[in-house]
């Protein structure tokens, strides 16, 4: 098992940036590629941004190329969203999730998800 904690949500104005933080626990973090997905209300979840193991390759939404980036830190087990130049679309609970395979883009690959934390963008 794998347990993952979603931290540094919180309400922020357009144009403005936030770091989201997912720390891992359970088995070996640097087995795990790491993606970051989110859901407004009334949408499906959807892909964000994703990382391999090791950090070498990473994958991302198209509406969030330019503004967002994923890192990883292996000898913390955490993963960073850092997310810039946000819009209100961008609004939605951000989960982090891991899987054992490479970078996914889809919901079904990742076996591990965290609880969510909310972002929300005013504008």
């Amino acid at each position: 098992q794998v347990q993952l904690v979603e931290s540094g949500g919180g309400l922020v104005q357009a144009g403005g940036s936030l770091r989201l933080s997912c720390a891992a626990s359970g088995r070996t973090f640097s087995n795990y590629a790491m993606g970051w997905f989110r859901q407004a209300p009334g949408f499906e979840r959807e892909f964000v941004i994703g990382i391999s193991q090791r950090g070498g390759i990473t994958r991302y939404a198209n509406s969030v190329k330019g503004r967002f980036t994923i890192s990883r830190d292996n000898a913390k087990n955490t993963v960073y969203l850092q997310m810039n130049s946000l819009k209100p679309e961008d609004t939605a609970v951000y989960y982090c999730a891991a899987t054992n395979s490479g970078v996914q883009t889809t919901r079904g690959a990742y076996a591990y998800w965290g609880q969510g934390t909310q972002v929300t963008v005013s504008s």
